[in-house]
């Protein structure tokens, strides 16, 4: 693996067709929205979880790239499996030491092990333990390598880790209309519902939709952070790479259709940066041609040249 030298910017363009992007259940799974401007939004967790599920189909769980925020992962027991495989013992609980004083006599190493637990303090090789745990849990998962995880569990406890690849939350590039479908079910479930109904079925349902929706999301690659979990300059290209098919593999009927359309990517010389991201993201200007937009093609899209320091590459699947 070749060791990130660089800092990474980017900014993706999505659009969504008669679908919702990302249903808010706080509003009854309506598509989020700004209350004050009305533009849509897509949470950052969102994204994320179609760059796992990438990765999951694309790798099938290969050494390097398991995925650890799986649906119904119990995550004490994938943290247990770091202990495991590196053979380590799990520091004692802050506690435990009174515990074992209750249930027996206390001797003078037990009093010195029970002040020590009231007063907070852990032993030196605990946090060995810790870190061990955690640089594997780094190595074994592309999410923890790349996004980081709070892995401070009572048991098993792994850590903190601060992951290099942060994204913001998209934002609509114009107001969105949010709409709710009434449907309906032609089966029944039982034969009670089906007698009271008379051999008809009136079931009444609800979809929520956009009709058009195009989307900015902005990233950033910390190359000083990746040091710290390993993640690599090939790890970096696969994150593109998934980027650009996240919403292939991820079809529902509920979603419509959605479509990245375009990813750019600013490269800077130095890991330090080369200019200020925000200054790169104003670069991209989107103006809608035509009114009321309902595809990609009533927007047009230009893109300035970088300054010093920075090469820009745009991605178009």
């Amino acid at each position: 693996m070749s060791e990130l030298n660089n800092r990474y910017d980017f900014l993706f363009l999505f659009d969504v067709l008669d679908g919702n992007p990302n249903g808010d259940p706080d509003a009854g799974n309506m598509p989020r929205v700004d209350p004050e401007t009305g533009h849509g939004l897509v949470t950052d967790v969102c994204i994320k979880r179609k760059l796992r599920n990438f990765v999951s189909l694309a790798k099938g769980g290969a050494p390097g790239y398991d995925i650890y925020v799986k649906e119904k992962a119990i995550l004490g027991a994938v943290q247990g499996q770091a202990y495991a495989a590196l053979g380590l013992s799990a520091p004692a609980a802050e506690g435990d030491a009174d515990k074992a004083g209750a249930d027996a006599a206390e001797d003078a190493s037990a009093k010195k092990a029970k002040k020590s637990a009231k007063s907070g303090g852990k032993k030196s090789s605990d946090g060995q333990v810790i870190e061990r745990a955690r640089d594997w849990m780094c190595k074994q998962f592309f999410d923890v390598r790349a996004f980081g995880a709070v892995m401070s569990l009572k048991e098993n406890n792994c850590g903190q880790v601060r992951g290099p690849v942060q994204l913001t939350f998209s934002r609509s590039v114009e107001p969105v209309l949010t709409q709710e479908h009434s449907i309906t079910r032609m089966a029944v479930a039982t034969q009670e519902e089906a007698d009271k109904q008379g051999g008809g079925n009136r079931t009444m349902g609800r979809k929520n939709t956009i009709p058009y929706g195009l989307y900015v999301g902005h990233g950033f690659i910390s190359p000083l952070l990746a040091r710290q979990t390993g993640f690599s300059e090939e790890d970096t290209a696969f994150l593109f790479e998934a980027m650009q098919q996240m919403f292939e593999h991820d079809r529902s009927a509920a979603r419509g259709l959605m479509t990245l359309r375009k990813l750019i990517v600013w490269k800077h010389d130095s890991e330090l940066g080369n200019a200020a991201a925000h200054r790169l993201f104003e670069r991209v200007k989107i103006e809608a041609v035509k009114r009321p937009s309902r595809s990609f093609a009533d927007f047009a899209v230009t893109i300035a040249a970088p300054p010093a320091g920075v090469t820009v590459h745009e991605y178009t699947p």
